[in-house]
């Protein structure tokens, strides 16, 4: 009998924790240095860079760490190094040689592990699009660190929004519809609306064409992208209430439903700022990053360690609650901006919740370390 291979390590041990910690610094310095208190880094030094550094810094550490699983321990670091490495350098050296070369080497060993696995394991369409996705990310990651003039620039950090916003309907989704059909079991009662394949597909479609359309200059283009973002904002809001939040009391899936809640909200808020320039873009934007972007990545960081873990999301609710702080740090920064109300208090407001509710993760994190030497089962299959 050959002796059993020891089991690798999963990657989310260590890109989970790194950003966790760099989301929970990176809005407080954004707002420091808009106020003066602090020197202002570089990279920081425009909204567009902090927009650069919370989609291609955090929200890429995120899905690397989900969606790479269990890696061998030097691989993991390597990718983790580079993807300090470029933090650093586009912070200190934006559009330098070395922010494009080790963002561009992160991209790279990203892609290189997560496309095969949806491209040649992957059957139906719908989980095939992870890789178009994750492959637009991290080509968009590459050439957005080298810094190509202001306009480029934006266009690059709108599609990743909407790219980003895509593997936020998918995957969490996928989370989301078999944890609630779980509980309703235990429960006693029946969900009978799961993964909803033609809502599914139908949006993934939507915001496809959306992508293309907005990398076109024509008003008639924006105006369809317009319209296109509403329908997946409105599919989205009939995919959440079909899955019967209301019956859901356990704080877990309370912020799951909450972050998938600001996608529909940020989605169709989006839309019709796309359609009508005079809805203000900061609550347009931050309806999807903070409150989704933010809600969905705490939830999802937090399950997938806490089942790794103990296989019980339901550990330490306590510290799970603070997750609820990310919809008062959304509300804080959409609700000034719809009601042209000055902003500078509800910014202070928005960053420190933003940036409490990050650290409470870290030390979620903290409680669930060593879970590599555990072998579970995937977060989705619960």
């Amino acid at each position: 009998m050959q002796p059993r291979k020891p089991r690798q390590p999963f990657a989310n041990a260590r890109f989970f924790p790194a950003a966790a910690l760099y989301a929970a610094f990176l809005l407080p310095g954004s707002v420091l240095i808009l106020f003066g208190l602090v020197p202002a880094l570089p990279g920081l030094a425009t909204p567009a860079g902090h927009a650069h550094e919370m989609l291609f810094g955090f929200a890429l550490a995120v899905i690397a760490g989900y969606l790479l699983g269990p890696q061998p321990l030097r691989f993991t670091l390597t990718l983790l190094g580079c993807w300090a490495l470029a933090r650093l350098s586009f912070l200190l050296w934006p559009g330098s040689w070395l922010a494009l070369a080790s963002a561009a080497t992160f991209a790279a060993g990203l892609a290189w592990k997560v496309l095969p696995r949806f491209l040649g394991a992957a059957k139906k369409w719908r989980n095939q699009s992870v890789a178009p996705v994750v492959a637009g990310l991290s080509l968009l990651s590459a050439i957005a660190s080298g810094g190509f003039g202001a306009g480029f620039d934006r266009l690059m950090l709108e599609e990743a929004l909407l790219l980003i916003a895509a593997l936020m309907f998918f995957m969490g989704g996928r989370i989301i519809a078999p944890a609630i059909a779980g509980y309703a079991q235990s429960r006693g009662w029946r969900l009978d609306a799961r993964v909803q394949p033609h809502i599914e597909g139908t949006v993934l479609i939507l915001l496809g064409l959306a992508l293309l359309l907005n990398l076109l200059p024509w008003s008639l283009s924006r105006q369809l992208t317009g319209v296109l973002l509403v329908a997946a904002g409105v599919l989205t809001t009939i995919r959440l209430l079909r899955w019967r939040p209301w019956r859901c009391m356990r704080i877990d899936l309370l912020i799951l439903l909450l972050g998938y809640t600001w996608l529909a909200v940020g989605l169709l808020m989006l839309g019709l700022g796309t359609l009508r320039p005079t809805l203000p873009l900061n609550a347009t934007l931050h309806a999807l990053s903070v409150g989704a972007l933010g809600g969905l990545t705490f939830a999802v960081m937090a399950r997938t360690r806490l089942i790794y873990r103990f296989r019980d999301p339901t550990v330490h609710p306590r510290l799970q609650a603070a997750a609820l702080l990310l919809s008062l740090a959304a509300l804080a920064r959409v609700l000034p901006a719809l009601l042209n109300q000055p902003q500078q208090g509800w910014l202070l407001l928005a960053a420190g919740c933003w940036s409490l509710t990050f650290l409470t993760l870290v030390l979620l994190l903290w409680r669930c370390r060593d879970a590599h030497a555990d072998s579970p089962r995937h977060p989705t299959d619960r």
